[in-house]
């Protein structure tokens, strides 16, 4: 019987892992384990998939998440029972808010060993909360519920998946023996019902939705060359920030682009001129705000869009049905194929009635750039002015924190396909992410990050030990939280209890996972050394730029204060 619950164990899971691999999963990445050997052994078997590992299993999550938001097909993430499956909540909720696909699939104790003072076995039933899309709690692999039923439950989590997006969770109870079992062919009369299914490459239960892709009624009714708008650009892929700047052209509207899109245009920078009254209320004679995406870094550019809600249509374009409302004003939901949407109204657009109403604005933008403070010393607005020069040929992750604001206030970027975690925007796994993002492009990648996320994520640092191009990790070292300094945080525990200085550098956290390593002291250093090694390099180089830790705060202050003067001296 033991041999049987051991091969059993193997059919149920093999079932299981071919019929994900039918749904479009062909990432699975695997943390070390006993409970999870099942599992483990046939997707490492699957001759299609491709496996990936960590010994950590919050790095584990993340290096999924970021594999699951460059393929944008889901990814498989297989770990041992107990603490392991807690490890993954971050990377789980994070997914929830930005729509990445992840399968998960812990293996547990069987029931019978829950609850009962048994080593490594904690409640993993509902572990995730509602930050999971669906939850699977799979009952022991046993002969008397039919290969047909693992099959349905799988084919119906996967569609739910795909309609909403984000996480879904498989809990595996698997009894010992977990080892052996590799001779399945006492199952061939239980495998009987699904023989059509096991000698076809069809999913068992095909959930087809058939999603509206004509929208020219709709561009018909909005009339939108009739109208004096703006576009304003969230968190989406390149390509789709490219039809948007396309049809902001076409239109002759202003376009204001988030940094994750990767691209800009003439009136970027806006976080820091819309502190200019008089550049506000011209940006707000505007009648019509067309958002594509959302998640979006400005406080500032939120700040106008909730005012502007008051007096303009806001319609706002999403794939999912979310609710991408955090300041609870009207506006239009569009639930659509955001692509197509484009698509369709640069299509049918015959003309435009104001063309060319906000060019005024992108004087302030380029004011932004004249005025924008220098130091002899290299600082973190060169950091962040770097990102203009990259080769567009990369891929580029955002760190959260002061980087992304920073780059939001700062770039404006040529078109490099970037990635951030501005779901719900932790610190934590940024280093995991952007290795898997890294593993499916195959391409150099390009990282930003702070010194607290870096310490929040040095084991991922192995993942880049060995890379299939040259990439950059970029380090911004303040000696912890410099963020605080521009937030009203108690000045008397600011230091204490926020920033929390550590006096570490990174050198011989490189050394210790084999990157290369340089700390340079001129933006024009910075810049040579990243340059230099994607073009000739072959592994990872840690860049530290070591930076004072009030200096930036000051830098950003001096910057707002001038351009927010501008009017009074105009």
């Amino acid at each position: 019987m033991s041999h049987n619950q051991a091969a059993l164990n193997r059919v149920w899971t093999e079932i299981l892992i071919e019929e994900l691999y039918r749904q479009g999963v062909r990432h699975v990445c695997i943390a070390p384990g006993s409970r999870s050997t099942p599992l483990t052994l046939e997707a490492v078997a699957h001759p299609e998939l491709t496996v990936h590992t960590h010994f950590d299993e919050r790095g584990l999550g993340f290096l999924a998440l970021g594999l699951a938001k460059s393929s944008q097909s889901p990814v498989a993430v297989i770990v041992t029972s107990g603490t392991a499956v807690a490890n993954l909540l971050p990377a789980v909720a994070e997914s929830k808010l930005t729509k990445e696909k992840l399968v998960l699939l812990t293996s547990d104790r069987p029931i019978e060993l829950v609850d009962c003072g048994a080593n490594q076995a904690i409640v993993q039933s509902g572990i995730f909360s509602q930050h999971v899309t669906e939850t699977v709690n799979l009952p022991s692999p046993t002969t008397q519920i039919s290969p047909t039923w693992i099959l349905s439950t799988v084919d119906h989590a996967l569609s739910v998946q795909k309609a909403r997006g984000g996480s879904i969770h498989f809990n595996c109870p698997f009894p010992e023996p977990l080892y052996g079992g590799d001779d399945k062919r006492s199952f061939s009369a239980y495998l009987q019902p699904i023989a059509k299914w096991r000698n076809s490459n069809a999913c068992f239960v095909d959930y087809h939705t058939v999603s509206v892709t004509d929208y020219t009624a709709e561009h018909s009714a909005l009339r939108l060359g009739d109208r004096k708008g703006v576009i304003v650009v969230g968190s989406v892929t390149l390509a789709i920030a490219k039809q948007a700047k396309l049809l902001a052209q076409k239109l002759g509207w202003p376009i204001l682009l988030d940094p994750q899109s990767g691209l800009g245009g003439d009136w970027q920078r806006y976080d820091i001129w819309l502190q200019n009254a008089q550049a506000a209320d011209m940006l707000s004679r505007a009648d019509t705000v067309l958002q594509v995406g959302a998640r979006l870094v400005s406080k500032r550019l939120n700040a106008w869009l909730k005012q502007q809600s008051h007096q303009s249509d806001y319609l706002v374009l999403s794939e999912f049905d979310d609710r991408l409302n955090p300041d609870h004003v009207s506006l239009k939901h569009c639930q659509v194929s955001i692509s197509q949407w484009l698509k369709s109204a640069l299509e049918t657009l015959e003309h435009s009635k104001n063309i060319g109403w906000g060019d005024e604005l992108k004087s302030y933008a380029q004011l932004v750039t004249t005025l924008m403070p220098t130091r002899s010393h290299l600082t973190e607005f060169d950091v962040a002015r770097s990102i203009e020069r990259l080769p567009l040929d990369i891929s580029l992750f955002l760190g959260n924190s002061l980087i992304v604001r920073l780059a939001d206030m700062l770039t404006n970027p040529l078109g490099i396909e970037t990635y951030s975690n501005r779901g719900a925007s932790g610190i934590d796994g940024l280093v995991a992410s952007a290795n898997g993002v890294h593993r499916d492009k195959g391409k150099s990648t390009v990282l930003y990050l702070g010194d607290t996320s870096l310490l929040y994520d040095l084991n991922s640092l192995s993942l880049f030990s060995r890379t299939e191009a040259p990439c950059v990790v970029v380090v911004t070292n303040n000696n912890g939280g410099a963020i605080f300094d521009m937030l009203p945080v108690p000045q008397d525990k600011k230091v204490r209890c926020y920033q929390m200085p550590h006096g570490l550098n990174f050198e011989h956290a490189a050394a210790q996972f084999g990157l290369q390593y340089c700390a340079p002291k001129s933006s024009e250093d910075l810049e040579t050394q990243i340059q230099h090694h994607l073009l000739s390099g072959n592994d990872t180089l840690l860049i530290e730029v070591l930076t004072a830790a009030d200096e930036v705060a000051s830098m950003i202050r001096q910057l707002s204060q001038d351009i927010s003067s501008y009017q009074a001296n105009a």
